[in-house]
């Protein structure tokens, strides 16, 4: 969703900013996206008895998988930064749909997952001995992927303002 936003924000209002944010969070969601296929699949071996099954969950996930893909090599391919960032931007925003769709096919179709057990409004269906581990383990997953994303948008500031004067004088003085 980040990425879609900073998407929407890069194409419409063309800010500098959103066009870094996109470059430094797609690295990050396919890593992201990658490690749950992996994981799933060898998960799913023990549970399903096979590795992937065309379920409406894992197949929407690799289609995820392959938005990030594409959001990078079209940064990649396209030399002019802001064109790169417009073309990014607008698969990122299409990319959202399916966001939505991975999150809601367990309830739409039906698959071999388990629905939503732990809910925002509601009651959730989590054993509280799992529930409160499973939420400390997301806040540190999201300060993870903050740190990431800031530190890589830092980075492409600065490779972007490489022959500024203002970088210069960073790199002089030792800072890093």
């Amino acid at each position: 969703m980040a990425l879609g936003v900073s998407g929407l924000v890069a194409v419409v209002w063309r800010m500098k900013m959103a066009e870094v944010m996109l470059k430094a969070i797609a690295p990050f969601g396919a890593a992201l996206a990658a490690i749950s296929l992996v994981t799933g699949a060898l998960w799913g071996k023990p549970t399903w008895g096979t590795y992937w099954q065309w379920d409406a969950r894992m197949t929407s996930m690799l289609i995820l998988l392959f938005m990030y893909v594409g959001v990078i090599a079209l940064q990649a391919v396209i030399r002019d930064p802001r064109q790169a960032a417009r073309a990014a931007g607008l698969l990122a925003m299409v990319g959202v749909i399916n966001v939505v769709i991975v999150k809601y096919s367990v309830e739409w179709v039906q698959t071999l997952h388990q629905g939503s057990t732990l809910k925002m409004f509601g009651e959730s269906t989590i054993d509280p001995a799992m529930k409160y581990p499973l939420l400390l383990s997301m806040l540190g997953l999201w300060l993870l992927y903050a740190v990431n994303v800031l530190l890589r948008a830092r980075t492409e500031v600065l490779w972007r303002e490489r022959r500024s004067k203002w970088v210069s004088k960073r790199v002089k003085e030792g800072e890093h």
